[in-house]
């Protein structure tokens, strides 16, 4: 039986309050907001799950569900078309659209803290009216949600770094002044299906010749195998499932996100709000609070007998500068490693699938050294990931 996490709910404007300059009213508000930061360092350090979620942001609903029936559309269209848009609409992508057997989409833009919320397509005329219609706000929306995921992600390090001590995370955002938005389509295997017929009646696309979901994954029931975020925090929102065109709930109640925590032993499905944003401690903000936060190992997990359902996700990537310089000289040595366990985890599991994550995961020490560079650990990551002796496929 799956164990659900439900995520530890920050409400928006607690965060507010907690980031103000404006000293609270009265005794009972400054113990109140106290327990609430306490909280969230509980949620998001050694002895938590490493993420938590935010309830009550404005716009939370509005912008998701104008950006997500947009993904899927996107996904299944055909390759120059799509490339247009794109192109329009300032976008590109980390992931190879013109794989055939690609189970997951991605649409990404990068954005700047200092820039000003002001969006303009590229392109002449008859670009901007090719990708008009239906994706004429596409990348005006996609703006708008990822600044205001970022705006969160900031505000969090702060309550962080008043924790801990000092400013090491905000500053860190500030330094680098940039942040990588990703509209994500998770495919159904009826996408998957859909997208191969259209490319074989056009006479183009790379297929797998094996053809099938776990041949490309290397696991049939993962959406995207299990890792660590490198960067500061990821900021995400709960995703929406579609059935074709439809939106409908989830099958389970939860997001489909699924965690291991290391500290019980066993993997946690994660639920919480909709509506709601979530927040995951990345690699970065383990090593820069000398393992004060904990980095979020996960997977997600595709419903199983559901062919026709898709998943739905906006995801802002917050990293520190380039040139950001590590330091391990107070870091825990046992952050470094996963921690091998010997006994059964909490959902009956044995410690088999804490061996599988030792396989597939690259312990932090293999990839990060002291004194190296972000850019440095985030070639070495995927490397190891990645690489030609990395220990999982690029899809």
């Amino acid at each position: 039986m799956e164990r659900v996490l439900e995520l530890y709910e920050l409400q928006y404007s607690d965060l507010m309050k907690l980031c103000s300059d404006q000293k609270p009213a009265s005794n009972e508000e400054v113990e109140r907001l106290k327990l609430i930061s306490e909280s969230i360092m509980q949620n998001l350090g050694r002895d938590g799950p490493g993420l938590l979620s935010i309830h009550g942001v404005p716009e939370a609903r509005a912008l998701p569900e104008t950006l997500f029936p947009l993904a899927r559309k996107l996904a299944l269209l055909n390759n120059d078309r799509r490339k247009r848009i794109l192109k329009d609409h300032n976008l590109g992508s980390d992931v190879s659209l013109k794989n055939l057997d690609r189970i997951v989409s991605s649409f990404a833009m990068q954005m700047k803290y200092d820039q000003e919320f002001s969006y303009k397509p590229k392109g002449d005329q008859t670009a901007t009216e090719f990708s008009g219609g239906e994706f004429k706000d596409l990348g005006f929306k996609f703006q708008q949600l990822g600044f205001l995921m970022m705006e969160l992600g900031l505000r969090i390090a702060r309550v962080c770094d008043e924790s801990i001590g000092g400013c090491e995370l905000e500053q860190s955002l500030l330094q680098c002044g940039t942040a990588k938005g990703r509209l994500i389509h998770y495919h159904s295997v009826t996408d998957i299906s859909a997208i191969k017929t259209a490319a074989k009646h056009a006479g183009g696309g790379k297929v797998n010749p094996k053809g099938d979901i776990s041949s490309v994954d290397g696991d049939s029931n993962l959406w995207q195998q299990w890792h660590y975020d490198y960067g500061i925090f990821t900021i995400l929102t709960a995703p929406v499932f579609m059935l074709s065109e439809q939106e409908c709930e989830s099958p389970s109640g939860h997001t489909y996100l699924q965690v291991f925590h290391p500290e019980m032993n066993c993997t946690l499905m994660v639920k919480a709000s909709k509506g709601s944003f979530i927040v995951q401690v990345g690699e970065s903000a383990d090593v820069l609070s000398k393992g004060k936060l904990r980095a979020t190992l996960h997977s997600v997990v595709r419903p199983a007998k559901m062919e026709h359902l898709s998943r739905e996700t906006f995801v802002v990537f917050l990293q520190p500068a380039w040139t950001k310089r590590f330091s391990l000289s107070d870091y825990p040595v046992d952050c470094l490693t996963l921690r091998d366990q010997d006994s059964e985890s909490c959902n009956g599991e044995t410690n088999g699938l804490s061996r599988k994550i030792h396989e597939i995961v690259p312990p932090l020490f293999s990839r990060l050294r002291d004194g190296m560079t972000f850019a440095e650990f985030s070639r070495e990551t995927t490397k190891r990931y990645y690489g030609g002796q990395g220990l999982q496929s690029n899809r």
